[in-house]
Parts: C-alpha cells; structure tokens; sequence
C-alpha cells in the first residue's frame, strides 16, 4: 500500500477498497423524487476531481456534470458560494438551470451554465464543490483524496501543457499564489469531513482497469449512526 501524503489536518485514509466503477455508482443513493440527485466531487487542486467526475457521468445515465470552475471564472478564489447555491437552489426544487454568472455578462463571456430538467444526477465538481455553504443542498459528497507534492506536480505539468499560465516559470508561480489560497480555505472549510465517500486520485493500492480505490467517508459514519 503506498500512503499519501496530506496536508496538515487532513486525516490520510487507510482503509482502501477496490471497486469497479459500477459499484460505486451502484452505491449512490436513488435520485430523489421529483428532483435530480445532487453530487459533489471535491478536492484539493489536480487531485483528479474532473477525471473521477467525468468517469461517473459516463457510468450513470441522465447524469450531467457542472464545474465550479465556470462559476469562479473572474471572480475571487473561493468568494462564489452564492454562484453555487443559484445553481444549486433550483436543481433541489426540481427546475431546470439556465444561468450566466455576473462576470459573464461583464467580461463578454458567451453562453451559460445549464442543466436540463432531463437530468437525473447531477455531479458539482471542483475545489470547494462540497464547501460548508451549500452542504444542505447536497445529497451525496465524494472527497478526492491526492497525494499533495504529486498533485503539485501533476498540476504544473497540465498548466504547461494547457498554455494556462505562461510557462513552466510562470505556472509554477501561479500554482503557489492558488495554494496559498487553497490551503488557507481548505483548512478552514474541511469538506472531507462531511463526505460521504472518498476516492483516492492515485492508486494506494493495485487496481485493475476500471477500479477506484475508495474508501467510506465520515459523513456516511454520522448519517448511519443518526439512522434508528
């Protein structure tokens, strides 16, 4: 088993089980009635949030997936929690999301954030996806555990090869200005405390094609002892 290396106050898990991703996707709870089911997949920066999400979307059915990164774009790091919740807000009553964030509109950004009222899970994926705002409004939180320096490093490689900010030099510097940030918000939000899964983002332990590494969240612990 290969350990991951967490930030402080991030509690490592051990506990790793291999699953195919249909039964992890087997394991989420029935969309509720009338409105879609509500996941959130988050974790730290390069963790592989993206990749776990869009690996759920392909396995589920009527599924659609919304990034964060749209509702933050020109806005301040993390200060887009109510972005989230006018997201989120008509998903829990049923409704179907047409919405243009404010710095669209300002900065000229075509289009908008959709969700059609066909959509049966919806997947919210991102750094503060699960963030302590919003946690009434979602059904099921998956943590993206990651090992932190090969986050960092996985993180700066796709910067470079993206062209997203300027240079390996360049990328590097902007990554640090994110984390300082990030850790600061991270440590103060806590959202693997409140998840109700956790899935590492690289292998701790041997997987075969198709398998995660997961492992049951805190969240699932409370929610089944609050169960009679």
């Amino acid at each position: 088993m290969v350990k991951l290396i967490v930030p402080e106050g991030e509690t490592p898990t051990d506990d790793w089980t291999a699953l195919d991703v249909v039964s992890v996707v087997a394991g989420l709870p029935a969309p509720p009635p009338g409105r879609p089911l509500i996941i959130t997949v988050d974790g730290r920066s390069a963790s592989g949030k993206s990749t776990l999400a869009d690996t759920l979307s392909a396995a589920i059915p009527r599924s659609c997936v919304v990034h964060t990164d749209d509702l933050a774009w020109q806005e301040s790091f993390f200060g887009w929690d109510h972005l989230l919740r006018d997201v989120l807000t008509p998903l829990h009553r049923g409704e179907p999301v047409v919405f243009r964030p404010p710095a669209w509109e300002l900065h000229g950004r075509e289009g908008a954030i959709t969700v059609s009222d066909d959509c049966r899970v919806a997947i919210v994926e991102g750094v503060g996806a699960s963030r302590r705002e919003v946690a009434d409004l979602v059904d099921h939180a998956i943590w993206v555990q990651s090992d932190f320096a090969e986050a960092e490093r996985r993180g700066i490689a796709r910067d470079v090869a993206h062209g997203m900010n300027g240079d390996a030099a360049a990328s590097t510097a902007f990554w640090h200005r994110w984390m300082a940030q990030e850790l600061t918000f991270l440590a103060e939000d806590r959202p693997w405390t409140r998840a109700d899964l956790i899935v590492a983002g690289a292998a701790p332990i041997p997987l075969e094609k198709d398998q995660l590494a997961v492992a049951v969240g805190p969240g699932a612990y409370v929610a089944a002892k609050l169960t009679p």
